[in-house]
C-alpha cells in the first residue's frame, strides 16, 4: 500500500508541473519576455535559482508549447 501512494503522489506531482514554463509564461505578466513561439521552453532555459526542476520541466514544456503552436501563432509575442 506504501508503493501505491508513492507512485500517486509522484503521478500527481508530474501532472501538476507539466508544462509548467509554458502556462507561467502565458499568464503571467512579464514572464513572456516577448518570445511568441515556445516561451515556455525560453521561460525554462533562462538561468534561475530552480534549475533542477527545469531540466525535468523542459520536455513537457516543449511539448505543451508545440500544442499551442496555432494559439500563438495568433496571439503574438508574450509580454
Amino acid at each position: 500500500m506504501n508503493y501505491f501512494l508513492k507512485l500517486t503522489v509522484l503521478c500527481a506531482t508530474t501532472l501538476v508541473l507539466s508544462g509548467c514554463g509554458s502556462i507561467i509564461s502565458r499568464t503571467i505578466p512579464g514572464q513572456g519576455h516577448g518570445s511568441q513561439y515556445y516561451p515556455g521552453v525560453q521561460w525554462d532555459v533562462r538561468d534561475g535559482p530552480w534549475r533542477v526542476l527545469t531540466i525535468l520541466d523542459l520536455p513537457l514544456s516543449l511539448v505543451m508549447d508545440t500544442l499551442l503552436l496555432p494559439v500563438d501563432a495568433s496571439h503574438g509575442p508574450y509580454e
